[in-house]
């Protein structure tokens, strides 16, 4: 079976601003490490068991020159652009339909390839951990053509997060069972009901599948999408090691088609052969600034202090200073809960419960007559 890896690296730069911006999203940051970007990172760590000439990048077409300049140590080919934003069930058809048409080359058909899906702005602390875990989705995913995904036990009642149900058995570890149900992001009153019955987990938006499984189940679950599959596989035919400043040739208008929906709401939730494999692994989808502290040792007082700076008197603050010569230092005095972050291009303060509305400053400068230089 040859095993393959998707990364999936759209985004936008909102949620991280103003550190992260169009050009430079979050998982091309050095976020969680001094030495790798995230996207640098989530190779390495899916590297181990799958080569690097089987691991793929889909992103945006902003980002594709990029991407492709940076030494990711994987083919420059191996990196394609989506035509159109269109969420991760048209991401993934697309990146299915190549590696159907790629390997065909070699002669290796689509029930002998199999896949993992994997975001590019996960905190995946022990790699080796994760590598085991990934091995027995790979394994599950190959020998019963399931859909599988992993699921992360929960900490805390998140409500950020969609969860997966289970009957809630007793399994041996990384064995593969069969998922109940998904839900949605929950009220805080539900999440705490899901973290005391035992039986919920993160739904960590990682899959693993053999590439004829997926295509299968985009096609009767998904057909708007499914019927198109095989025409994006017509354009890439020939083409699947061709390197475009955008998009494919011909994906554009096949796209256009296509429904803005993601993979979970679309296929994992209307399947009826999906499992989960729960993840032996510390993890962390690093979605926002107040992420930080999960990420990073706090100091006596709750604090996490990025670059220059000084922090007096305050507690459970998030303190980034970019600035890239370190020539200004950022004090904070007196605060409790806040996040600040400068570079210098902009300047972020907020209250750490109020991140995820960081992405409402991009919307502004969007609208705003000479924002657009400051994203």
């Amino acid at each position: 079976m040859k095993r393959t890896a998707v990364i999936m690296a759209g985004g936008s730069g909102e949620r991280f601003w103003p550190m992260s911006r169009r050009t430079q999203p979050k998982q091309l940051l050095y976020l969680t490490s001094k030495d790798q970007t995230m996207i640098e990172e989530t190779i390495a760590r899916i590297a181990p068991i799958v080569a690097p000439e089987d691991i793929f990048i889909v992103t945006g077409e902003v980002l594709l020159p990029v991407m492709r300049s940076m030494p990711l140590g994987i083919p420059p080919e191996n990196i394609i652009a989506e035509p159109l934003k269109r969420n991760t069930a048209p991401c993934i058809a697309l990146a299915a339909a190549l590696l159907a048409e790629r390997y065909a080359e070699q002669g290796i058909p689509a029930t002998d390839i199999s896949m993992a899906v994997l975001a590019a702005d996960h905190f995946i602390s022990a790699p080796d951990l994760f590598c085991r875990t990934a091995d027995a989705a790979f394994s599950a995913a190959e020998a019963t053509g399931s859909l599988v995904t992993l699921g992360i036990t929960p900490t805390r009642p998140e409500t950020g997060y969609g969860y997966i149900e289970t009957a809630g058995e007793t399994r041996a570890e990384l064995e593969a069972e069969p998922v109940v149900s998904f839900q949605e992001k929950p009220s805080a009153d539900r999440a705490q009901e899901f973290l005391d019955a035992g039986k919920f987990l993160w739904n960590s938006g990682m899959f693993f599948w053999r590439v004829d499984a997926v295509i299968n189940g985009i096609a009767q679950h998904l057909p708007e999408i499914g019927s198109s599959i095989d025409a994006l596989r017509g354009a890439l035919h020939g083409h699947t090691r061709d390197l475009p400043e955008g998009a494919p040739a011909g994906t554009r208008e096949i796209f256009a088609t296509m429904p803005d929906i993601s993979i979970d709401y679309g296929l994992m939730e209307r399947a009826d052969n999906v499992a989960v494999v729960r993840a032996i692994f510390p993890w962390d989808d690093v979605g926002s600034w107040d992420a930080l502290p999960r990420v990073f040792n706090a100091d006596e007082h709750g604090n996490i202090a990025l670059g220059e700076s000084i922090i007096i008197d305050s507690n459970n603050c998030v303190v980034v200073n970019s600035n890239a010569d370190q020539s200004t230092t950022v004090a904070v005095v007196g605060l409790d809960n806040i996040v600040v972050v400068t570079t210098p291009h902009g300047v972020l303060v907020c209250p750490a419960n109020r991140a995820q509305d960081v992405k409402k400053v991009v919307q502004a400068l969007q609208s705003k007559p000479g924002g657009e230089k400051f994203l």
